[in-house]
């Protein structure tokens, strides 16, 4: 019975660590008993230079989940595996995960797929200057008073006819002035 376990590998090389296992697998005819390899993963927006982009992000750095029927060649086939450090468990020896608790651990990356999370790294904090991209507003120059990032919101203190007002504005409509 295949059961779900957790494997560390190094950080960076996790989509490696899968293809190699898969690969390895199938050249050893093992590929009944290695029944699927994942890297959980998500999708946010990121906005860069006043752009914004997707970008896939692991949501747990350097472990990859296999799903795998263990035995001493299962085993030894992961082990031996380049960028492999061994399994999560108890002294070294690797401990099986429950299928509920690995699918929390996809659940997140199931509905990243599903739907891209909402989440925006932004290169302006509070205090500096920006310049509004979008909206009635584009063009001017203001200064950062707010952040909001549950509702990816910033409050800019922007001039209107020499008096400082207040524009509520999404993440992504507002740029660090250069």
């Amino acid at each position: 019975m295949a059961r779900w376990y957790i494997i560390h590998a190094y950080s960076g090389f996790e989509n490696k660590v899968k293809e190699s296992i898969l690969s390895e697998a199938e050249r050893m005819g093992l590929s009944q008993l290695v029944e699927d390899v994942q890297v959980p993963h998500e999708t946010v927006t990121e906005v860069k230079r006043g752009k914004k982009v997707q970008v896939e992000r692991k949501t747990m750095p350097g472990y990859v989940l296999a799903k795998l029927a263990m035995n001493d060649d299962v085993y030894h086939l992961v082990k031996n595996t380049p960028k492999v450090t061994g399994f999560l468990g108890a002294s070294g020896k690797p401990q099986a995960i429950s299928e509920a608790e690995a699918a929390r651990y996809f659940g997140a990356a199931e509905a990243a797929a599903a739907e891209p999370r909402k989440q925006i790294n932004i290169d302006y904090e509070i205090g500096d200057q920006v310049k509004v991209l979008d909206g009635p507003f584009a063009s001017f120059n203001g200064i950062v008073e707010e952040l909001d990032f549950d509702k990816n919101r910033v409050k800019v203190s922007v001039s209107i006819f020499g008096r400082a007002t207040p524009v509520e504005l999404d993440f992504e409509h507002v740029e660090l002035s250069k």
